[in-house]
C-alpha cells in the first residue's frame, strides 16, 4: 500500500486545481489540450504573450481560429498527432507586436485504452537560442572571411591564392594548358604614404583593387600579397603570351587612371612581372618567386611596363 506524508493537507478539488492554474499560468511555454475536434479544453496565460489571449480566452477556441495562417503549415503535425503519433517540429510563430519567435512545439497525443482523445500541446520559446545560434554563425563566416580575404580591400588573401593557383596547375596538368601568375607592384607607393598619409594610401590601395577585380575576368583572381603589391591568377583561354600581353594591357590601361587625392590629381603607376606554367615554375610558389624577379625587369624598362620571367 502507498504511504502518504502525514503532513500534506487535504485539498478540496477546487483548491487543488486552482494551484493547478496558478503553477501553470507561471510556465512561459504554451500548454494546451486539444480534443479529437481540434477545439482547446484547456490553456495557460503563456498565450497571451505569443497571440494576445489569456488561457481563459483560448478554451473553446478550434485550432484553425487561434493559429490563423499558421494552421495550414501545422495541420500534417495536427493529424499525426491524432492519429496517435508524437509530433516534435519548430515553427516561427508571428507575436501581436510584429516580431518573431522561434518555437519548439510537441504534440503528444492522449491515449486512453488504445483510443486518441485528444492531444497535449508544449510549445516552448528557443528564440534566445536561435538568436545565439545565428550570432554564432556570422561569427564564424566573419572568422572564415578574415581568414581567407584581405582586411582592407576584400580581395582574397595569399592563403587563398595559394590554394586557386595550386588548383590553377592541377587542371593545367590534365589540360596540358597554361597557368599566368603575375606580380603587380605599384610604383613609388611610399611616397604617396608619406607625402598624404597612410589613410589616403589606403583609400588609394583599395581604388586599385576596385579596378583590378572590374578588369579581370570571373575566372581569373586577384589578390593583395602584401603592401602595395599584389598578384593575380589567370588561366588563359588560348596558350598564347599574345593573350597575357593583352589581358595585361587592360589591365594597365584601368589602374593607371588618374587618382584625387586632397585636391590633388595622382597617376599611378605599375610594373609587373608575368610567370608562366610550366614555364617559369610547376608550383604556386616557383611561379610566385619567378613573377616577383621579373618585376624587376619590368622596373628597369620604365613606368607602367611589365615583363615576362626569363
Amino acid at each position: 500500500m502507498k504511504k502518504t506524508r502525514s503532513n500534506v493537507p487535504q485539498l478540496t478539488p477546487e483548491e487543488f486545481n486552482d494551484i493547478v492554474m496558478r503553477v501553470t499560468n507561471q510556465v512561459t511555454a504554451m500548454l494546451a489540450y486539444w480534443n479529437t475536434d481540434q477545439i482547446c479544453l484547456f490553456a495557460n496565460d503563456a498565450y497571451r504573450d505569443w497571440f494576445g489571449k489569456s488561457g481563459s480566452e483560448v478554451m473553446g477556441m478550434t485550432l484553425k481560429e487561434l493559429l490563423g495562417p499558421l494552421y495550414e503549415k501545422n495541420l500534417p503535425y495536427i493529424l499525426a498527432a491524432m492519429n496517435g503519433e508524437r509530433q516534435i517540429f519548430e515553427r516561427e510563430i508571428p507575436t501581436p507586436s510584429g516580431d518573431i519567435r522561434y518555437s519548439i512545439a510537441t504534440y503528444t497525443p492522449d491515449i486512453v485504452d488504445g483510443k486518441v482523445r485528444g492531444m497535449i500541446v508544449h510549445v516552448a520559446d528557443v528564440t534566445p537560442l536561435k538568436k545565439l545560434e545565428h550570432e554564432l554563425q556570422e561569427a564564424k563566416a566573419k572568422a572564415e572571411h578574415l581568414a581567407t580575404y584581405d582586411f582592407l580591400t576584400g580581395l582574397p588573401n595569399r592563403v587563398l591564392l595559394m590554394d586557386r593557383i595550386s588548383q590553377a596547375i592541377e587542371l593545367a596538368k590534365r589540360r596540358k594548358s597554361m597557368v599566368a601568375v603575375l606580380t603587380i607592384d605599384m610604383d613609388d607607393f611610399k611616397r604617396i604614404n608619406d607625402r598624404y598619409g597612410h589613410g589616403e594610401g589606403d583609400r588609394l590601395l583599395v581604388e586599385i583593387a576596385s579596378r583590378m577585380k572590374s578588369s579581370i575576368r570571373g575566372s581569373d583572381s586577384v589578390t593583395r600579397y602584401g603592401g602595395d603589391e599584389f598578384l593575380l591568377l589567370s588561366v588563359p583561354e588560348v596558350d598564347a603570351q599574345e593573350n597575357i600581353e593583352t589581358m595585361v594591357n587592360r589591365l594597365l590601361e584601368k589602374v593607371r587612371q588618374p587618382f584625387e587625392i586632397s585636391g590633388e590629381v595622382v597617376l599611378p603607376t605599375f610594373s609587373i612581372g608575368i610567370a608562366l606554367y610550366p614555364k617559369n615554375g610547376k608550383t604556386a610558389k616557383e611561379l610566385i618567386n619567378n613573377s616577383d624577379k621579373a618585376v624587376y625587369i619590368a622596373k628597369n624598362l620604365g613606368k607602367n611596363r611589365f615583363a615576362f620571367a626569363e
